[in-house]
Formats: structure tokens, sequence, C-alpha cells
């Protein structure tokens, strides 16, 4: 059996912020459209098969689980129940679910020997409960973990109670243009991660929208399912959906958009100026972390590059240039993370500012993307924007040693030296990459992030291009 110290009754805070409502209303659209009553009934039915394979108040399970009905029906079964959820991605390799395992140290594992297609937004699954007899009850009252996205290093185990849960719920319900009850929201961004989990599926919960998961996450199929949307849309993804939407020349009409929100990245000013040129419709920026959900918001999208002002509920503030957010308790429940956290304001490690007088947030970049060449400052962060939207680079990472590495795939047809020719007149010449490194394609983390280690990208690319 299994044991922990979560009081029995804390489940009960999904049913009031994320079951309730309308029972016939449509809450999920996936190859059919669910209401709430049919939702709530699966959820019931998980959480009773969670409890006959030992799973108690207080325990703690691990859905790795592609996008589906089942990830949603058992996530909010194993909250429902009073456990704590850790969420894996189910794009992890073997030996990264085993290292997340021992890390995190699950006593149930709910996951799937159905393989899953990159191209599909959601999946009918088989899901197998697994008793991991290492597994340990839950040591506080954090209803949900994840990991990092380890694009820069090894991940960290982040915590969220239910308490914070409901917070950024209540912010994001607060914030004018995210989606409403009798509009819809098309989830692109993972649901194994905060912004596809949280800004997607929780908040049309809460607010009685509709949760899309599109049939095919090609252009074509997520322009399907938006023309055929019944209700005003908002699509929600990543920079590189994005990108691949604007590199559309002409899109269909789609009378039903209303917009698209963005976040877990900076998305380059010629790539948003192309989206909303194309689409007539505004791309909304969002700004937040893992460790805190949203902080900020620019719903207009006419602030480029700031990401808009605090999200509701949420103090950020500017110290020695860097942006950090207030939380009550530090997010880290394991891991590498010194000075992460001090005096209930969590460091975010990125460079910033905010306008006095309107409060809006630019960040400029990571802190350790400054850095001095021969005396002269320089923001990697710069550079690798101004390499990236180039039309002759498919994608770029520049990265500082002993000095200035650009990691580079071309566009099709594309050539390095029509990549250099660019630089010159454009970017000052103690900007420019000392060393080039062309990689057919990027080393990526489970989430799809480019990897930012110089030693896999290396590998990934062995010798440098000829000076």
């Amino acid at each position: 059996m299994f044991t922990g110290n979560v009081r029995a009754d804390r489940g009960h805070w999904v049913d009031g912020t994320l079951l309730g409502g309308d029972p016939s209303g449509i809450c999920l659209v996936l190859d059919r459209e669910i209401d709430r009553e049919s939702l709530r009934r699966s959820v019931l039915e998980r959480q009773e098969r969670l409890a006959s394979a030992g799973l108690r108040p207080g325990g703690t399970a691990a859905v790795q689980l592609p996008p589906s009905f089942e990830y949603v029906a058992q996530a909010l079964a194993v909250w429902r129940l009073g456990a704590q959820l850790i969420v894996l991605d189910h794009r992890l390799t073997e030996p990264e679910t085993a290292r997340a395992v021992g890390l995190t140290h699950p006593q149930l594992l709910v996951s799937t020997r159905t393989p899953a297609s990159p191209m599909r937004g959601f999946h009918t699954v088989e899901p197998e409960l697994t008793v991991l007899p290492d597994g340990r009850p839950a040591p506080g009252e954090h209803v949900l973990v994840q990991l990092s996205s380890g694009s820069t290093g090894p991940s960290k185990l982040i915590g969220r109670t239910a308490a914070g849960l409901v917070a950024e719920l209540r912010s994001y319900a607060r914030i004018e243009g995210m989606p409403r009850a009798a509009e819809q929201v098309v989830v692109l961004g993972s649901l194994s991660h905060t912004w596809g989990l949280v800004g997607g599926l929780l908040h049309a919960l809460h607010v009685g929208a509709r949760a899309v998961l599109p049939a095919k996450t090609s252009v074509r199929g997520i322009l399907d399912t938006v023309r055929s949307a019944p209700v005003p849309t908002a699509l929600l993804g990543v920079p590189a959906q994005v990108a691949l939407l604007a590199a559309l020349p002409e899109p269909p009409p789609l009378p039903r958009l209303v917009r698209m929100m963005t976040a877990g990245g900076r998305t380059p000013e010629a790539v948003a100026r192309s989206f909303t040129e194309r689409y007539a419709v505004p791309l909304s920026q969002i700004y937040g972390m893992t460790e805190t959900g949203i902080i900020t918001a620019d719903m207009t999208g006419e602030h480029h590059p700031s990401v808009g002002t605090p999200a509701p509920g949420v103090r950020v503030r500017v110290a020695d240039g860097e942006l950090q957010v207030a939380l009550e308790h530090s997010p880290y429940l394991a891991g590498d993370v010194p000075d992460r956290f001090a005096d209930g304001w969590l460091r975010t490690h990125d460079a910033g500012e905010i306008d006095p007088d309107s409060g809006r947030v630019t960040v400029r970049g990571r802190l350790d993307s400054q850095i001095s060449v021969r005396g002269l400052k320089v923001d990697l962060t710069e550079v690798e924007e101004f390499l990236a939207g180039l039309p002759s680079v498919a994608e770029a990472v520049v990265l500082y040693g002993d000095g200035i590495d650009a990691y580079v795939t071309p566009a099709p047809g594309a050539g390095l030296d029509e990549i250099r020719d660019r630089l010159t007149g454009e970017l000052a010449a103690f900007k420019h990459p000392r060393r080039w490194y062309l990689l057919p394609e990027f080393p990526r983390t489970a989430t799809g992030k480019p990897r930012r280690d110089p030693e896999v990208l290396r590998a990934a690319a062995p010798a440098p291009a000829p000076a």
C-alpha cells in the first residue's frame, strides 16, 4: 500500500477548478467532442484504477503518455486522488526515462507501449500501470513535479503546489485576450510542459473554453483545424511553430482565428512581422518559466521586443540587470541550483529591464550571453537572433568559449559564404563568430529545444568550417 503525508482532501481542488461548470459543455476536442460530464466520469474511472493499483493520497505517480485523452484523464485522476503528479515527456529515451525515474522516485508509472508520431496532435493509447518498488511518497505538498528542459545542462526538479497552480489559473483568467468560454484554444505546445499544460489545457478547463488537440501538427493540419473551428479560436504554440506558419506565403482565409500565443523562447522580429502580416491577427508574446508559470504577457503583440506587463498577481523586479520574480517558496526539489532563490525572489538568469512608465518588461537575453571581446561588450543573443533571422539560415545557436562560436544549419541551397557576407555591414566586426560549425540538424532535448551544450553540438559537427 502506498502511503504519504498529503491530506486526503487535497484532490478536491480539481473539482472546483477544472471539472466544474456546465456538464453538457464541450471541454475537449480530439477525434470527437467530449463534454465535461463525460470527462468527469472518465477521471473517476481512472481514479478507481489507480487506487486499485495501490496509489493513495500523498502517493506519487509518474505519467508518461503522448498527448491523448488518456493523458488528460490520468493526470486529473492522479490529482483528484490526492496524489502527486510527476510529468515525464513521452519523447524521453529509455536511459533518460530511467534517470528521470531515479530522480523523482514515483511509486507508480503510467506509460504505454503504443508508438507516438511526432506529426500527430493526439494519440489513442492503452495505458499500463507499473508499480515501482523503490518509489517514495510525496515529501511535501507539491502536486505537480516537472523536469526542466535540460537544454543547457542537467535537468532540475521543480515542484508546484495546488495553491500555486490555482493562483496561476486565476491570473490567466484575468488577462484580456486569453481564451474564454464559448471560445477554443488549439494546443500545439507540449502537454508535458508548463505552457501547454497550464496555459493551454488547464486554463481551458478552468474558464470553460474548448481545448483542442489537432489530428496533425503539420502546417496543413493546423490550418485545417482552425478552418473547421465552430467558435473563435486561438493557437497556442512555440516560436518554431510560429515560424512554420509564417513561412506559408498565402494562408487560406481563417475567419475564426483571433490570435496566436507563443512562449518558450524569443520570436525573431522578422518572423513575428511575417506572421501578423499573413494572418492579420495578433501574435501574443508570453514570458514564463517552469519554476514560476506565467510571468508577463503582451496579448496585443504590439510592443515587440517587450514581453508585456506582469500577469495579475505576479511581482517582477530588476536587480543588477537581472529579472527576478517573487515567490513564496523555492520551487526546486533537487538538483544543483546555487544562489537561485533567496529572500523570496527567484533569479531568472535573464537580463532585462522594466519601463518605469508602462511597466512593460523586455528580456535582453541570458545573463551568461553577455560577454566581452577585446574589452567590447557583445550580447550573444543579438548575434544569434540576427543569424536566425537570415533567409539563408534554418537554425542557429551562438555560444562563447575562447571566442564566439556559431553553430548553424543553413537553409536548403545556402552556403556559409552567403551567411558570412550578410554579417558584413550589419554587425560590427568584433561581434562576428570566430568559428563556424555547420550542422545538418541540431541535436535536441526531449521537448524539441536545440541543445546548447558545446560538447554535444561539436559532436554533431566535429570540425569547424574552414575560416
